[in-house]
This record gives structure tokens, sequence and C-alpha cells, in this order.
């Protein structure tokens, strides 16, 4: 990933201090104004396959696609993908973009739900992708929580990503062809960060896949996935680690996965490093077989 030497920021944090937070407000801060007919501006950009637009429970624009199965039904299960760091929704559907390999083979994830009846979903996360700002790269961002203690737009950028899927669920519990109570959501790195905090403040998420999410501290305690993971019951999660990944130690991926309650949790641990191998999908099939 491009952005993989933007997380070795997150290992230092100089100028931050650990700052622990109550539960109770880490979700006062996931709590939004719900919308109840939200319209998504849709084209269709081949048979399936619709980009969209939507506004945000504060206005901003999210940019997203969704491909809806070959397999006729009259609900489809969906998937929610989320991009790693520096990456665009464009990853779910393409092998390369940009001249750039899709490393962390989301194409394949979204093409293996696709062909299992599953409609699936990816936005843009802040900052990222049609929503990149050039006053504000992704860089400084990460520059200013390392060199000056500033997390103020990190935490939000994170935190309102969440709230833009939260509203985006919105929409999906009113589609009388999506199944609100089959929501699967899979996400890498950033992704898996940002699909643990989904999972845990949302109800309508029914499972989560996590891949190789970056461990977080009490140094950004209101995006920390292990101050909310408590909340996700009993829903299947499966969490993805790599032995030796610079974002997560295996200490800190031991206690990520302990701190998740009930039986329905797995882990799979791979070797090497944060990119995984090329063949890790493979894993993934039991996730989208029916009822999966």
């Amino acid at each position: 990933l491009t952005a993989v030497g933007l997380f070795l920021y997150w290992y230092a944090f100089i100028a931050l201090e650990e700052s622990p937070m109550e539960q109770g407000d880490i979700l006062e801060a996931y709590e939004y104004p719900s919308v109840e007919s939200l319209q998504l501006d849709m084209t269709e950009t081949r048979p399936n396959v619709f980009s969209f637009t939507y506004e945000s429970f504060d206005g901003e624009l999210v940019y997203g696609q969704i491909s809806y199965p070959d397999i006729t039904a009259d609900k489809y299960p969906v998937l929610i993908g989320v991009s790693a760091m520096g990456r665009s929704y464009v990853r779910w559907w393409v092998d390369t973009f940009n001249g750039n390999p899709t490393v962390t083979q989301a194409h394949k994830i979204a093409e293996l739900a696709n062909s299992n009846g599953y409609a699936v979903i990816s936005i843009d996360a802040r900052y990222h992708g049609k929503r990149k700002d050039p006053d504000r790269t992704l860089r400084s961002i990460m520059n200013d929580v390392h060199f000056f203690g500033d997390k103020r737009d990190y935490e939000a950028m994170v935190r309102d990503t969440v709230l833009d899927h939260r509203v985006l669920l919105d929409w999906i519990e009113q589609q009388d062809n999506l199944d609100i109570d089959r929501v699967k959501v899979a996400g890498y790195s950033m992704g898996g960060q940002i699909g643990l905090i989904l999972g845990s403040v949302d109800a309508r998420i029914s499972d989560i896949i996590s891949i190789v999410p970056p461990f977080i501290d009490d140094k950004l305690a209101l995006v920390a996935p292990k101050n909310l993971v408590s909340l996700l019951g009993d829903k299947p999660v499966l969490l993805i680690t790599a032995a030796d990944d610079e974002n997560a130690s295996a200490a800190e991926n031991d206690l990520l996965f302990e701190l998740m309650p009930g039986a329905n949790k797995e882990r799979i641990d791979f070797d090497g490093g944060h990119i995984l191998p090329e063949g890790y999908v493979n894993r993934l099939k039991g996730e989208f077989e029916y009822g999966g």
C-alpha cells in the first residue's frame, strides 16, 4: 500500500499521550440523525452496476458504487466493503487502478460475494477517492497526529466515515430488494478498523470480516476498536491478522481478539506482514455461502 508509510506513524505518536474515554462518551460521538427517506442519485455504468452519490448526515456528498448479482432474488444479502487508507471504493471492482494493483484483493472479495448472491456496496471514506481535498491530504493529517499531537482531523475522518455508513444503512433498510437483516461488512486495514467500529455501534450490521486492522490505543481512543468491540455481542466476527504486521503486533492482535465477546468469533493468522498472501481470499469462501 502506498499508505503503509503513514501507518508507521501510528506506532510512536510521540506528540500524543494516552487519553482513555468512557465507552458511553465514545458512543455519543457516533450518534447521528437517521434519514427516513434517503435518495441516492444513481447512474448505471454497466449491467447491474450503479455509481451513486448521497448527502450524509452533515450535508457532505458521499460517492460510491453498488453491484447486484446475476442471481435473481426477492431480497439480496448485502456486503459493505470498506477500503484501506488511501484507497477508493473503485478498488472493490478492479484489479488495477491508476496503474497500481489492488494488493488488498478487495476486488476478489466483491467478486466472491456477488457470485454467491450478495449485493456489494462501497463508498469513499472522507479525504479519499472522489472526496480528496488537495488542501488537506492524508499525509498532512497523519503528520499533524505524529508531529504536533493534533488528532482532530484523523479522528473526525474515521468517525464521520462510520457515520456515512450508518446513513447508507438507512438507505439499505428502505430498499425492498435488500435484506437489512443480512448485512455483512468487510474491510482491510483502516477499513477493518472502521468495520469493527460500525459493527459495534450499529445493530443493523449482522457480521464482520476485519482484515489486518491497525491496533489503535487510547492516544486515539475515539476511533480505537478495542474500546467498542465488547458491544458486538454474539455477532459472527472473522478477524484476519498477520504474524509480522507492522501496524499491529501479535500481542495487540491477541488482545483485540480476546476483547471480542461471544462464541461466534474466529481468527485466521497468516505469516508475513500487512499485505496478505495472494490467495488469502480463498479462506473467505465459507463466509459467503448461503446463510454465511
